[in-house]
């Protein structure tokens, strides 16, 4: 598998990064079954897997961990984040330096290892300052605890936020951004990735297949359109919802060019997000051996013009069919932020 430099840090990295949230309580609960899964993808080229202190409260790391033993951790770009809720108590999450020094130990304990190559931060947190997050960041990189730090689902306007006060402040500034990224939410596309591209930061999308939307699964007609997110998050899958009946046309309509075409749908929804100039690496989250079979062959998928001019016909280029997808809400739009 062609590998790719990750922004300007000279670390190479894989096309498809292999996420690990569907391991563990959320997904595969059978640690020896991801074990697998995680050496299969290793095996087939990947070298570069990402993870999260909050998937399954930690649960998902330990299992990353238990992979990555005897051997296998020197040659893999480990990425994890922070900022989720880990415990009852009210601190026990966000980004203040007090939670970041104390999260990054435990996530080093689960994960095995004396260092984390790439610690990001899982969301933007409005009541916290990017000094405050920044200081304590760049002690653990002094500290050799962390290699490169980075951000997750940021709005642009923050990311250059980020970027001004790591060089006022003469901190570490974030490498890259992981952003939500598909067909059927091209969004990122109007702001975060010509951000990001301005500021030579790598970009690694997560659910490129727009939590499923893009398997072949989802297709007019299907007997079962449910899943196992339909119930967690509805917004994003209740078929109630106009904007879900539009992603639902949208995907039959990718599905019936996949066809044309004569490559799977997974194929070319992937191919689609990691051939955009700015993209890093794409993560796959699979949950079974089979879901990770079927997505290995997209690094090497290259779609001509005239299959992306037909994708932009289906859905506009930065747009989302369902904003719901779009991995954050504008904070001065909520309700404690307007006037009344």
């Amino acid at each position: 598998m062609d590998q790719r430099t990750l922004a300007r840090t000279g670390v190479h990295v894989s096309p498809l990064c292999l996420g690990t949230m569907m391991f563990g309580a959320w997904g595969e609960t059978d640690h020896d079954e991801c074990v697998r899964i995680i050496h299969r993808a290793l095996d087939a080229g990947i070298n570069f897997i990402d993870t999260a202190d909050v998937y399954a409260r930690g649960e998902s790391e330990e299992i990353v961990g238990k992979a990555l033993s005897g051997g296998r951790r020197d040659n893999v770009v480990l990425a994890t984040k922070f900022h989720g809720t880990m415990g009852d108590d009210t601190n026990e999450a966000g980004n203040s330096r007090r939670w970041i020094v104390r999260e990054v130990e435990a996530s080093l304990k689960r994960l095995q290892t004396d260092w984390i190559d790439l610690y990001q931060v899982h969301r933007w947190d409005p009541w916290t300052d990017h000094e405050e997050t920044l200081a304590a960041l760049s002690d653990l990189v002094t500290q050799g605890k962390v290699r490169y730090i980075g951000s997750s689902t940021y709005p642009a306007p923050q990311i250059v936020r980020a970027q001004w006060v790591a060089r006022e402040r003469g901190l570490q500034r974030f490498v890259c951004e992981q952003p939500p990224y598909s067909i059927l939410a091209r969004g990122i596309e109007a702001d975060v990735l010509p951000t990001c591209l301005e500021h030579g930061m790598g970009v690694i999308p997560w659910s490129p297949l727009a939590g499923g939307w893009l398997s072949g699964r989802w297709r007019k007609g299907a007997g079962d359109l449910t899943s196992r997110r339909s119930a967690m998050i509805p917004d994003r899958y209740d078929l109630s919802i106009p904007a879900n009946q539009a992603k639902l046309e949208a995907a039959d309509a990718l599905g019936r060019l996949a066809d044309e075409t004569g490559i799977s749908l997974i194929d070319m929804a992937l191919a689609f997000v990691i051939r955009h100039p700015a993209v890093t690496a794409a993560i796959i989250g699979p949950r079974t051996m089979e879901q990770l079979e079927s997505q290995l062959g997209a690094a090497d998928v290259v779609l001509d013009t005239a299959v992306l001019d037909r994708i932009d016909e289906i859905v506009a280029p930065g747009t989302n069919v369902n904003q719901a997808d779009a991995g954050w809400t504008n904070p001065a739009l909520e309700a404690w932020a307007r006037r009344r």
